[in-house]
């Protein structure tokens, strides 16, 4: 594979809690730069919660001469709040964004008024016109809200309607869920690019937390072949490698232009697959 034709690549975090979570993910994010990404991207807490964490973490990848996103939702911030912390990234010389809608903070009661992610796109276009590239949010199994597939390609559609240039999807281990959903997004006239969201497999039962929660589906044959190997870690590890590689190429090789892992703050997990892929540079 030729540089002109490598596949868009790039590393997901979230903010770690503490000082020594902080200090691994920093060797992490160097020793994944190895695969020299298109960028990587911090997640935002519910809420905004950790929005100083984020952008610290933003700021300090930034000046270490790294390509990096964070993400941004209203949360329960106003626009002023949302606008300046913007300006703050704009000044700090960032040029990509991830615009979602965001989790609900903890403890809010029904008077919250939820902001969605085209609202956000048209915001940032508003009052910072094309300074950034903004990504969005795409869902191949449907948000878990959405009252119906229809809807929730509608909903996307509207948020590349308002000015974003790319989306990535929640993970999901069914390849054909990305090939049909595409077909959908092409039909309802979304020419951007949509690069599938891929989530290592390294613990069985988080993973199941997780995609209980977000509504991404673990295949029932996947479920019980991780089940069946119990508190076998380094089985599950190594069957995972395989399957997720597996996946990945078959996605790159029907199409898709690019992969976006979400890294758990992980090394190994990720560096094996990129390995397996061949997407290091020369």
């Amino acid at each position: 594979m030729t540089d002109t034709d490598q596949p868009h690549l790039s590393f997901e975090f979230f903010p770690p809690k503490t000082p020594k979570g902080r200090e691994k993910l920093l060797n992490v994010r160097q020793k994944l730069s190895e695969f020299e990404p298109d960028y990587f991207s911090v997640t935002y807490g519910a809420g905004g919660s950790t929005r100083d964490n984020t952008k610290g973490l933003v700021k300090h990848f930034h000046n270490e001469g790294v390509p990096v996103a964070p993400h941004l939702s209203f949360g329960g911030d106003d626009e002023e709040t949302i606008k300046a912390l913007i300006a703050e990234y704009k000044e700090a010389g960032i040029t990509r964004m991830v615009a979602l809608r965001g989790d609900m903070p903890s403890g809010v009661g029904g008077g919250y008024e939820m902001i969605y992610a085209n609202e956000l796109v048209a915001f940032i276009r508003k009052h910072f016109g094309d300074h950034f590239h903004l990504a969005v949010a795409a869902y191949p199994e449907i948000h878990p809200q959405a009252k119906s597939y229809d809807d929730d390609i509608r909903y996307l559609k509207g948020k590349f309607d308002a000015g974003a240039d790319s989306g990535i999807t929640q993970y999901f281990y069914n390849p054909d869920a990305y090939f049909y959903f595409m077909d959908q997004c092409h039909k309802a006239g979304i020419t951007q690019p949509i690069y599938p969201g891929v989530m290592p497999i390294i613990n069985f039962q988080n993973l199941t937390r997780f995609s209980d929660a977000c509504g991404a589906e673990i295949p029932r044959w996947l479920r019980k072949r991780l089940e069946a190997y119990g508190d076998d870690s380094a089985s599950i590890k190594a069957f995972g490698e395989e399957l997720v590689t597996e996946l990945c190429e078959t996605l790159l090789d029907n199409g898709a232009p690019g992969l976006h892992f979400y890294t758990m703050n992980q090394y190994e997990p990720v560096a094996n697959i990129v390995k397996h892929l061949g997407l290091q540079p020369e």
